[in-house]
C-alpha cells in the first residue's frame, strides 16, 4: 500500500457516518440540526449580530441628530425603526432554535459605532461635510450587516433551518435597501453640496 493511500485511508476514518434518510429530513425541516462546530458557531454568530443590532438602536438617534440634512435625519429615523423590527424578528430566530435571546458582544459593530462618534466630533455641526461623514459611517454599518446576514442565511440554509433562513434574508433585504437610500442621500445633493464649503 502506498503511502498516499495509507493517508486517504486515514482520513477516510475521521469522517462521520453519514446521515439516515430520517436523520436528513428532520435537518431539511428544520426541527433538528447537526449538533456541530457549525451549529454552535452559527449560534455564537446569531448572539453576536444580536448585540449589533441593539447597539444601532443605541446609535441611529445619535446619527439622526447630527446630521444636518432633513432627508439624512429622516433615513436614519427611518432606519431605526426597521432595525427594531430586526431585533424582534433575531428574538424570533433564538425562539426558533429554542434559545433564549442572548447577546455577545461583536468587537466590529462596536468599533464602526465608535468612528460614527468619532466623526461626529471630527466635523463642523450644520455642514453637509459632516453628513457625508455620517453617510459614510452608517454604509460600513449597512456593509457589515449585509457581509454578515448574507453568510447567516447561507449557514442556517446549510444546517436546515429554512424558517430562520428566510428571516435572515428577509433582514439582509431590508440592509441592503438601507445601504441603497444611504447611497441615493449622497448622490443626490449631499456630496455636491459638500464641495461647496
Amino acid at each position: 500500500m502506498s503511502t498516499s493511500t495509507q493517508k486517504g485511508g486515514a482520513a477516510a476514518t475521521h469522517k462521520k457516518p453519514a446521515a439516515s434518510s430520517s436523520e436528513k429530513s428532520k435537518t431539511k425541516s428544520g426541527s433538528r440540526a447537526n449538533d456541530s462546530k457549525l451549529q454552535e458557531f452559527f449560534h455564537d454568530e446569531i448572539k453576536d449580530i444580536y448585540w449589533a443590532e441593539k447597539k444601532l438602536v443605541q446609535t441611529l438617534p445619535k446619527l439622526a441628530n447630527a446630521a444636518t440634512s432633513e432627508e439624512l435625519k429622516n433615513a436614519f429615523t427611518q432606519h431605526l425603526k426597521v432595525t427594531g423590527e430586526h431585533v424582534t424578528r433575531l428574538e424570533k430566530v433564538f425562539d426558533i432554535l429554542g434559545h433564549k435571546p442572548q447577546a455577545k458582544k461583536c468587537d466590529a459593530m462596536e468599533g464602526i459605532t465608535e468612528e460614527g462618534a468619532s466623526v461626529i466630533e471630527d466635523t463642523e455641526e450644520g455642514t453637509h461635510t459632516r453628513d457625508v461623514a455620517l453617510i459614510m459611517a452608517g454604509q460600513k454599518a449597512e456593509h457589515y450587516e449585509i457581509a454578515t446576514y448574507g453568510g447567516l442565511a447561507q449557514v442556517a440554509r446549510t444546517l436546515g433551518y429554512d424558517e430562520v433562513a428566510s428571516l435572515l434574508e428577509q433582514t439582509l433585504k431590508e440592509e441592503k435597501e438601507a445601504d441603497q437610500s444611504l447611497t441615493a442621500l449622497a448622490e443626490g445633493s449631499i456630496n455636491e453640496e459638500a464641495t461647496e464649503e
